[in-house]
Protein backbone atom coordinates (compact mmCIF):
# COMPACT_ATOMS: atom_id res chain seq x y z
CA UNK A 1 0.00 0.00 0.00
CA UNK A 2 1.44 3.63 -0.89
CA UNK A 3 0.50 5.47 2.27
CA UNK A 4 0.59 9.47 0.37
CA UNK A 5 -1.83 10.97 3.30
CA UNK A 6 0.55 10.77 6.20
CA UNK A 7 0.63 13.56 8.07
CA UNK A 8 -2.79 14.27 9.99
CA UNK A 9 -4.05 18.28 9.62
CA UNK A 10 -4.41 19.52 13.29
CA UNK A 11 -7.59 19.63 14.77
CA UNK A 12 -6.51 23.43 15.54
CA UNK A 13 -5.45 23.68 12.10
CA UNK A 14 -8.82 22.57 10.91
CA UNK A 15 -11.05 25.17 13.78
CA UNK A 16 -8.98 27.75 12.29
CA UNK A 17 -10.13 26.96 8.63
CA UNK A 18 -13.30 26.26 9.48
CA UNK A 19 -14.32 29.52 11.56
CA UNK A 20 -12.20 31.61 8.13
CA UNK A 21 -14.54 29.70 5.89
CA UNK A 22 -17.78 30.55 8.22
CA UNK A 23 -16.55 34.23 8.41
CA UNK A 24 -16.46 34.15 5.01
CA UNK A 25 -19.59 32.88 4.24
CA UNK A 26 -20.91 35.39 7.10
CA UNK A 27 -19.34 38.14 5.06
CA UNK A 28 -20.78 37.41 1.66
CA UNK A 29 -24.00 36.21 3.11
CA UNK A 30 -26.23 39.21 2.91
CA UNK A 31 -25.26 39.45 -1.05
CA UNK A 32 -25.49 35.50 -1.97
CA UNK A 33 -28.17 33.80 -3.20
CA UNK A 34 -29.12 30.16 -2.91
CA UNK A 35 -30.89 28.42 -6.34
CA UNK A 36 -32.86 25.17 -6.07
CA UNK A 37 -31.38 22.30 -8.82
CA UNK A 38 -34.74 23.61 -11.29
CA UNK A 39 -33.58 26.92 -11.35
CA UNK A 40 -29.99 26.06 -12.52
CA UNK A 41 -31.14 23.97 -14.81
CA UNK A 42 -33.53 26.73 -16.28
CA UNK A 43 -30.96 29.86 -16.33
CA UNK A 44 -28.97 30.91 -19.16
CA UNK A 45 -25.24 30.46 -18.16
CA UNK A 46 -23.25 33.45 -18.99
CA UNK A 47 -19.85 31.55 -20.91
CA UNK A 48 -16.85 33.07 -22.59
CA UNK A 49 -18.23 33.92 -25.89
CA UNK A 50 -22.04 34.83 -24.23
CA UNK A 51 -19.42 37.01 -22.17
CA UNK A 52 -18.06 39.43 -24.62
CA UNK A 53 -21.59 39.98 -26.31
CA UNK A 54 -22.69 40.88 -22.37
CA UNK A 55 -20.15 43.28 -22.15
CA UNK A 56 -20.55 45.20 -25.78
CA UNK A 57 -24.54 45.31 -25.01
CA UNK A 58 -23.88 46.75 -21.64
CA UNK A 59 -20.99 49.40 -23.45
CA UNK A 60 -23.69 50.60 -25.76
CA UNK A 61 -25.98 51.16 -23.12
CA UNK A 62 -24.00 53.75 -22.30
CA UNK A 63 -23.67 55.72 -25.53
CA UNK A 64 -27.09 54.45 -26.63
CA UNK A 65 -29.20 54.54 -23.73
CA UNK A 66 -32.76 55.16 -25.48
CA UNK A 67 -32.72 51.65 -26.33
CA UNK A 68 -33.13 50.00 -22.76
CA UNK A 69 -36.57 48.70 -22.33
CA UNK A 70 -38.34 50.66 -19.19
CA UNK A 71 -37.92 46.99 -17.20
CA UNK A 72 -34.60 47.19 -17.48
CA UNK A 73 -32.20 49.79 -15.50
CA UNK A 74 -28.67 50.97 -16.26
CA UNK A 75 -27.59 50.24 -12.37
CA UNK A 76 -29.13 47.21 -12.15
CA UNK A 77 -27.12 45.63 -15.44
CA UNK A 78 -23.73 47.03 -13.91
CA UNK A 79 -24.36 45.50 -10.89
CA UNK A 80 -24.61 42.30 -12.42
CA UNK A 81 -22.02 42.50 -15.04
CA UNK A 82 -19.20 44.24 -11.81
CA UNK A 83 -20.76 41.37 -9.49
CA UNK A 84 -20.35 38.03 -12.58
CA UNK A 85 -17.05 39.50 -12.97
CA UNK A 86 -15.78 40.17 -9.65
CA UNK A 87 -16.48 36.66 -7.51
CA UNK A 88 -14.73 34.97 -10.61
CA UNK A 89 -11.50 35.36 -8.07
CA UNK A 90 -13.68 34.32 -4.76
CA UNK A 91 -15.33 31.24 -6.63
CA UNK A 92 -11.62 30.25 -8.39
CA UNK A 93 -10.29 30.33 -4.59
CA UNK A 94 -12.79 28.62 -2.90
CA UNK A 95 -12.72 26.01 -5.80
CA UNK A 96 -9.17 25.52 -5.27
CA UNK A 97 -9.66 25.11 -1.50
CA UNK A 98 -12.36 22.74 -2.04
CA UNK A 99 -10.54 20.69 -4.57
CA UNK A 100 -7.41 20.58 -1.62
CA UNK A 101 -10.24 19.45 0.58
CA UNK A 102 -12.13 16.68 -1.66
CA UNK A 103 -8.64 15.29 -2.64
CA UNK A 104 -7.32 14.88 0.74
CA UNK A 105 -10.34 13.47 2.11
CA UNK A 106 -10.90 11.13 -0.45
CA UNK A 107 -7.14 10.01 -0.33
CA UNK A 108 -7.94 9.23 3.78
CA UNK A 109 -10.85 7.77 3.06
CA UNK A 110 -9.04 5.42 0.67
CA UNK A 111 -6.13 4.49 2.66
CA UNK A 112 -8.31 4.39 6.02
CA UNK A 113 -10.69 1.39 3.51
CA UNK A 114 -7.60 -0.58 2.09
CA UNK A 115 -5.97 -0.32 5.89
CA UNK A 116 -9.72 -2.10 7.35
CA UNK A 117 -9.86 -4.37 4.38
CA UNK A 118 -5.89 -5.27 5.32
CA UNK A 119 -6.95 -6.11 8.62
CA UNK A 120 -9.75 -7.81 8.03
CA UNK A 121 -7.83 -10.17 5.65
CA UNK A 122 -5.21 -10.70 8.26
CA UNK A 123 -7.90 -11.19 10.89
CA UNK A 124 -9.67 -13.36 8.77
CA UNK A 125 -6.82 -15.84 8.52
CA UNK A 126 -6.15 -15.90 12.06
CA UNK A 127 -9.34 -17.10 12.33
CA UNK A 128 -9.53 -19.79 10.25
CA UNK A 129 -5.95 -20.78 12.27
CA UNK A 130 -7.62 -20.58 15.38
CA UNK A 131 -5.97 -17.55 16.92
CA UNK A 132 -7.55 -16.40 20.44
CA UNK A 133 -9.93 -13.56 19.84
CA UNK A 134 -9.60 -13.43 16.01
CA UNK A 135 -13.20 -15.30 15.50
CA UNK A 136 -15.08 -12.51 17.54
CA UNK A 137 -13.03 -9.37 15.39
CA UNK A 138 -14.05 -11.43 12.44
CA UNK A 139 -17.60 -12.16 13.13
CA UNK A 140 -17.91 -8.56 13.48
CA UNK A 141 -16.32 -7.50 10.54
CA UNK A 142 -17.77 -9.79 8.09
CA UNK A 143 -21.00 -8.08 8.55
CA UNK A 144 -19.80 -5.35 6.29
CA UNK A 145 -20.18 -8.18 3.74
CA UNK A 146 -23.04 -9.77 3.42
CA UNK A 147 -23.28 -12.74 1.13
CA UNK A 148 -26.34 -15.11 -0.06
CA UNK A 149 -26.30 -18.70 2.44
CA UNK A 150 -25.97 -21.68 0.15
CA UNK A 151 -29.32 -22.80 1.51
CA UNK A 152 -30.61 -19.20 0.35
CA UNK A 153 -28.74 -19.83 -2.73
CA UNK A 154 -30.66 -23.03 -3.47
CA UNK A 155 -33.77 -21.85 -2.32
CA UNK A 156 -34.25 -19.18 -4.88
CA UNK A 157 -32.77 -21.25 -7.80
CA UNK A 158 -35.69 -24.22 -6.88
CA UNK A 159 -37.24 -21.52 -6.88
CA UNK A 160 -36.91 -19.93 -10.17
CA UNK A 161 -37.13 -23.31 -11.95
Amino acid sequence: MNNIHNQSIPVEVLTQVNAKIAEAIGLLKPYTLTLTPEDRKNMLKLGDKSSSFVDKAFENTKTNPEFIPAFLTASDFEIDITDSKNLIGSASLATQLLNAIDDTMMVAGSEAYYAALYYYSSVQQAAGMNIPGAKAIYEELKKRFPSKSRSTDSADSAAAK
